[in-house]
Parts: structure tokens; sequence; C-alpha cells
């Protein structure tokens, strides 16, 4: 019998689980052979350091799930294991896909491997099960199926279907996670709206789990296992109280982080496509507000300090500028002589006590 769960046992209570430690050091191996190959094929432009760390920090997650004291305890404690499948089935999978392993592979590879990659990622298998979709059914099936069902009875009396179940978590977080955190080159491209939404349709699968697993009044795995044969800890009926807590509590925690990282990718996007963002956004649409009145004028020759371009980037006063491809009049208007122009007019009509064009 293992004594109570506490800092020191988790740490220093260890378990060998060879096939996790296997995938995890080949992983983090043809990981950090990608990075040394794109940063020799494009020393301008190595893969970036932080990408790296993610990857590597998601393998470590998996490690320390299923082989430290977290492992250990995870059909002694219900609590803990319900710990343990929130890292295996949303840190670790967020993490692993912020380090684009896709994309490295793509960057690193020659062919034939190059192309075959590339196959993979648009084969039509790949499209279904990146489908949005089918990653969120798949999320709410695993997390009501594994814990609400008499399925985990046979997870606590079973440690092949014990270890099975821990790379479905692995596998349907990565899968759900990839189209709305990632970007990798998936068929999927979608809107950060969209992605918001889809985070936030996971929310009450978590939530729902951990009510229902908090309602329970008598013990809901009677099995023989090391959750009743303890003789120290919880109850197995607040044992199972305080996992659901957990799930409830943890699970919507680690969504709205993962909801707020995808918000903040929103917004710098938004500010790369636009400048200095929406101040500079504002600013760019009030002067063509206050210039609309004059660019009229300007455009045709006959307001006050009208110019247009002829020939080959030359100027002179009153002659008609040419339409631009579209029919658009305007340009950047940072970089619009006539836009230019009609903001010095607008000036000028202000310090000699003209009005301003009307708002």
């Amino acid at each position: 019998m293992l004594p109570p769960l506490g800092f020191s046992e988790a740490l220093s209570r260890w378990q060998w689980a060879p096939v996790v430690t296997a995938v995890a050091v080949i992983a983090a191996a043809a990981y950090l052979w990608g990075v040394r190959r794109v940063a020799r094929r494009h020393p301008a432009r190595p893969w970036p350091l932080w990408r790296t760390g993610m990857f590597l920090g998601g393998l470590l997650v998996i490690v320390l799930a299923t082989e430290s004291g977290l492992g250990r305890y995870d059909d002694v404690l219900f609590w803990d294991h319900m710990i343990q499948h929130l890292l295996l089935i949303m840190v670790a999978p967020a993490l692993l896909i912020a380090g684009q392993p896709v994309t490295l592979l793509l960057h690193a590879s020659r062919n034939p491997l190059h192309t075959w990659t590339k196959r993979i990622v648009r084969s039509p298998v790949a499209a279904a099960l990146t489908w949005p979709p089918f990653g969120i059914a798949a999320y709410a099936a695993t997390i009501i199926g594994t814990h609400l069902t008499g399925f985990m009875n046979l997870v606590l009396t079973n440690d092949a279907v014990h270890n099975a179940e821990h790379a479905l978590f692995i596998i349907v977080g990565y899968l759900y996670l990839l189209p709305l955190v990632g970007s990798e080159p998936i068929r999927w491209r979608l809107s950060y709206p969209i992605r918001l939404i889809f985070l936030f349709i996971a929310m009450p699968v978590d939530a729902f789990t951990g009510v229902a697993l908090g309602s329970y009044s008598t013990d809901p795995f009677p099995v023989t296992s090391g959750m009743r044969d303890r003789t120290w800890g919880p109850s197995p009926v607040d044992d199972v109280h305080i996992g659901g807590a957990v799930m409830w509590v943890g699970g919507s925690g680690i969504m709205f982080v993962l909801i707020m990282v995808t918000f903040l990718a929103w917004i710098r996007r938004g500010q790369r496509e636009d400048g200095r963002g929406w101040l500079e956004a504002a600013r760019r649409a009030n002067l063509e507000h206050l210039t609309g009145a004059d660019v009229s004028l300007t455009a045709s020759g006959g307001g006050p300090g009208s110019t247009a371009r002829t020939g080959a980037g030359t100027s002179h006063p009153g002659a008609a500028r040419p339409a631009r491809p579209g029919g658009s009049a305007r340009s950047d208007i940072d970089q619009d002589d006539d836009q230019l122009a009609a903001y010095n007019a607008f000036l000028a009509r202000i310090n000699q006590g003209g009005q301003a064009p009307p708002r």
C-alpha cells in the first residue's frame, strides 16, 4: 500500500513505463533533428526556440502524468486520476501543437519524405480526422464515456485498457485542438471567432461531467482496487466528489487559458494586418473623413492645392487624375498625393478661419 500522496511522493515515487519513455525519447530526438536541419539549411531563419521548448514541454507533461507520482497514484486516488486526464487530453496536446511538428518536418525533410508528408496531411483521412465537428464530438464522447459509464471499472482493473485510455486522451486532445489553436498546414482554416466558439463549446462538457461526478451519493466504481483498499485520504465517495471538482474547475480553467491565448493571437494578427492596430485604423479613418470633401475637388483638379500625377511620377496643378484599376480613386492615404494635398488644403482653411468639412 502506498503512503499518503504529498508533494515529495509525487516527485519521488516514479514508475517505469518503457513504451512511454521510448516514444518520448524518439519524438524528442526526431524533433531536435529537424531543428538542426532547419538551422543548417536556413541559418538566417532558424527554427524558433520557443516552439522547440513547447514541444519538448508537451512530451515532459506526458512523462510526468504517466510515470511520476501522478501516474503511480492514478488507481489509488480518483482526484489524482482526473488531474492526469486533464494533463493528457488538454495540456500536453496544446503544447505539442504549439511546437508545430508537421511544419518542422516539411521544412527539414527532402523527397521522398517531404512529398509523403504533404500527401498524408492533405489526404481525405487527415481532413476527416481534423474536421472540427469531429474533434468536438470525439472530445465530448471521450470525456463523458470514460468517466460516467462502466468503462471506469474496466480501466481500474485492466492495465492494458488503462494504458490505451492514456493514448486515447492524447490523440483525441490533439485532433480536437489542432484546428483551433494550431497553425499546421491542414485543410481546415478557421477564422478566430469560429475557433473561440468551438473552444467555448467544450467547456459545458467538462462542467457537466464534473457536476455529474459530484452528485453521486454512493461509490460509482464498486471494484476491488486501491481506491477502496487504502486506509488514508478521503472516502471513496468524497474522492469522486473531489475528482468531479477537479474536472469542472480544472477543465474549465485550462480551456479558459486556451481561449485567452487564441483571443490574443487574434488581436496580434489584426495588429500585423493593420499597421499599429486599432489606433492606427482610427487615425486613417478620421483622416479620410476629414479630407473626403476635398478629394473630389482634388481629383478633378478644381480645388485648392490640387495635384495629380502624370507621366512617370511627375505632377502638376489642375491635371486630371487617371482612374486606378478596379475603379478605385484612392490607395493608401499616407502614400496618396491627392489625399495629402487635400489634407494640406484642409489645414490651410483652418489657419485662415475656414470651416472644417461637416462630420
